[in-house]
């Protein structure tokens, strides 16, 4: 069996939802909007990393490796999933995380562990925490600790930042695959940009015209890193970075900082169709899927369909959402008094 052949770890395919009361808000017929359910994949609360899981920890197992090291910000998702798809094929997972532990380090921000954090320990990762470290420092860290682990006999594979590379985007060229069957008119898809391969696998089987990418300030220069995967993927005569339809104009203050963007689609897409968006990847997609409509480059009567890559978790370890929630709560509450 080829080192490159996937081994399953979610439920296929994910559903396609019609969206027409968010559809009505954000300016399309009712008939326009779909949602692509990619939080429901079936593994640790889903989210789109299981594809990408199913390729890089697949070849990782049948290479002899017995523990998935991997890194990110301290609330990633990817973290969350790699433990989780660990704890499936029988393996352990080390994460190597931004920061020092809540609570517990001198100088370190407080409060109790929560979202993903809480979730990687329930399913037994390792935690290492590399400090105060920008994304160099933090491959450096994470090229340390696979080392360690070598000298241990560990076993160890490195499962790139995001999950993302050229093998795990085949994920989401089969995920494109999976759409097109169930929606052969599409005009538009729209997706949060993160480490990239999600997008670069949907542009390879989707092509640059149809999809749209909404960058969430993970990487400097997400239109080359796409470029690069899909070159990767495809050979010569993939797009030029240039070529790509990518909006950057959801950053904001940066990666993990919430703007009032964002803040108003999870309202209303929560409010309208009753699916919660987290405030770093969805947010920003969806607060870019609305932009896009307000200026005419997603029209009315052609199909679009909004990429629900997951994240949930995340919500519940970001202050400021859960402070926004807190605020929406307090302003809703009436207190109802038996006669």
């Amino acid at each position: 069996m080829s080192d490159e052949t996937p081994v399953r770890l979610g439920t296929w395919p994910t559903p396609l939802e019609p969206a027409p009361r968010l559809a009505r808000i954000v300016g399309l017929e009712p008939d326009d909007l779909w949602i692509k359910r990619d939080d429901l994949t079936g593994l640790a609360g889903g989210g789109n990393k299981v594809r990408k899981l199913e390729w890089t920890a697949g070849a990782a197992l049948r290479q002899g490796a017995r523990t998935l090291v991997t890194s990110g910000a301290p609330q990633s998702n990817h973290a969350r999933l790699t433990a989780a798809a660990a704890a499936r094929l029988g393996m352990d997972a080390v994460l190597v995380l931004k920061g020092s532990p809540p609570g517990v380090l001198k100088g370190s921000p407080p409060g109790a562990v929560s979202g993903n954090i809480a979730l990687d320990g329930i399913l037994g990762a390792r935690i290492v925490w590399a400090g105060d470290v920008d994304q160099a420092g933090l491959g450096a860290v994470l090229d340390e600790v696979a080392e360690e682990l070598r000298a241990q006999g560990a076993g160890p594979a490195v499962i790139p930042f995001g999950g993302s590379s050229v093998l795990a985007a085949r994920g989401y060229a089969e995920a494109g695959h999976e759409l097109l069957t169930q929606a052969p008119d599409l005009a538009t898809l729209v997706v949060a940009m993160g480490s990239g391969g999600t997008m670069a696998g949907l542009v390879h089987a989707l092509g640059a015209d149809r999809v749209l990418g909404v960058d969430v300030g993970a990487v400097t220069d997400p239109g080359q890193v796409v470029s690069d995967f899909v070159a990767g993927l495809a050979g010569p005569g993939a797009p030029a970075a240039h070529a790509l339809r990518l909006r950057r104009d959801q950053v904001g203050a940066g990666y993990a900082e919430l703007t009032d963007a964002v803040t108003d689609a999870l309202t209303v897409t929560a409010r309208a169709e009753g699916v919660v968006l987290d405030p770093v990847y969805t947010g920003r997609a969806m607060a870019g899927l609305i932009a896009a409509v307000a200026e005419g480059d997603v029209r009315p009567g052609q199909r679009t369909v909004f990429l629900h890559t997951g994240g949930l978790p995340g919500l519940f370890g970001h202050t400021a959402a859960m402070a926004r929630a807190q605020a929406a709560v307090t302003d809703s509450s009436t207190v109802h008094s038996r006669p």
